[in-house]
């Protein structure tokens, strides 16, 4: 798919998506992927396998997006679902790029009602993104920091019309694959200063 197809936007937003989902899941140590903060809820764990096994799911038998890799990785530690789903969901994207236009608008089934392949692609990015804003939230419940996924946090420096600024962890999938064989990049955040972070003081 070219640069100046008008689909484009749904791969580039699905490899930034990669990315975020990433680095939401590396800030949980391999200890805290048995944290259930209530009971119907879900562990880090829990979460990280849902999203391997659910996107495999829907771009197979949704989008006939076929991989070589399995769904789940051979070893459900942290470090494994980091590099085995970096490794499935560029696989996929490297497919995805390959469709023509026309592919995009065909029409597939979605849980039994015919929808548009680009109408599927963007319910799995807001799919996946839900899930991810969970995790943010375990994150806060663990007191660990808010990096950005979209735009400012109350870590970063609070809201945008107050001069926040918007902080990623990572810069790409192959940084934070090569930190994460470590200790993790942790860039300083500078919190929100005197100003709420909210729009309520």
């Amino acid at each position: 798919m070219s640069a100046q197809h008008p689909l484009q936007f749904l791969l580039e937003s699905y490899d930034s998506e990669r990315l975020k989902t990433l680095s939401v899941w590396s800030e949980f140590a391999d200890a805290e992927l048995s944290f259930r903060p209530a009971g119907y809820a879900r562990t880090p764990l829990e979460h990280m396998v849902h999203q391997c096994v659910s996107e495999d799911t829907w771009l197979r038998s949704m989008l006939g997006i076929e991989i070589a890799e399995p769904a789940l990785p051979p070893e459900e530690t942290r470090l494994g679902f980091l590099a085995h789903y970096a490794q499935a969901s560029a696989a996929r994207l490297e497919q995805l790029a390959k469709r023509p236009a026309d592919w995009w608008s065909g029409v597939t089934k979605f849980f039994g009602v015919e929808r548009s392949r680009a109408w599927v692609m963007l319910r799995r990015l807001t799919h996946s993104a839900h899930h991810r804003g969970e995790l943010t939230v375990y994150l806060r419940l663990l007191g660990k920091p808010l990096y950005s996924t979209y735009g400012p946090t109350a870590d970063t420096g609070g809201l945008l019309v107050r001069g926040a600024s918007t902080i990623y962890r990572y810069g790409s999938v192959d940084e934070l694959l090569s930190a994460e064989q470590g200790r993790g990049a942790w860039p300083a955040l500078p919190g929100p200063g005197e100003h709420s972070p909210t729009e309520r003081p």
